[in-house]
Parts: structure tokens; sequence; C-alpha cells
């Protein structure tokens, strides 16, 4: 069965969308998680990992209704919602290497030879 399990403080709700076996506890242990529902923001987030529960309805996991209508609301192909705030653009900044470092490291020999020891030799 797929279903909300409840995890949050007291009065914040914050739910998981989990596989679970159906005789179960609410909040008891669970196959996977394979997604979140949050109520209190404006509005609702729900995360959902559309292949996982394509997965467990294949091998027969049913929906609760809450999930059922969750997941009807919120559909593989659609986009994620926009968030709320703004955010600042990310500015990529690409370092190289300067060229003489790099062209040092090529020149550079590969392997020293040991130096054998005096009595080696004359021996």
């Amino acid at each position: 069965m797929i279903r909300l399990a409840r995890f949050g403080a007291r009065k914040q709700p914050y739910y998981r969308i989990v596989a679970i076996e159906k005789d179960r506890a609410r909040n008891g242990r669970s196959i996977e998680v394979v997604g979140t529902y949050n109520p209190r923001t404006n509005p609702a987030t729900v995360d959902l990992k559309h292949d996982r529960i394509a997965y467990w309805r294949s091998v027969g996991a049913q929906f609760s209704t809450i999930v059922e209508k969750l997941v009807a609301k919120n559909p593989a192909g659609a986009a994620p919602a926009a968030p709320l705030t703004p955010s600042s653009p990310v500015k990529a900044t690409v370092v190289s290497a300067p060229a003489a470092k790099v062209e040092a490291e090529i020149e550079a020999p590969a392997v020293v030879a040991p130096v054998e020891s005096e009595a080696a030799v004359q021996a």
C-alpha cells in the first residue's frame, strides 16, 4: 500500500509518502519512501518519485485515498512548481590553470633511475 506517514512537530505536520505493508501502523517501518507532502506551504508542496510509484503500482500496491488525489494532481510529466521566493542567479566561473604550469607538468621527467651504491658497482 502507498500511503502517508506523519512526521514533523506537534501542529506542524509533514508527511512522507511511503510504500508500506497494509497491516502496519501509520508511522510504522516502511519499505520505501516514494515522496513527501508538506501541506503548510502555500501552495502545498508535493514531491513524488514517479518511477518508484509506477514500480510499486506494477507489483500490486494500492493508493490510499489522499495519496491517489495527490498523484492525480501532480502527474509525472508536469513541471515542478516555481519557488515562492525568487532565487538569485548563480554565476558559474571557470578558473583555468596558467599555460606555463601545464607545460611544465608535461615536460617533467617521468621516472628517475635509482643510484647504485659504490660497493655494488665495484663487485
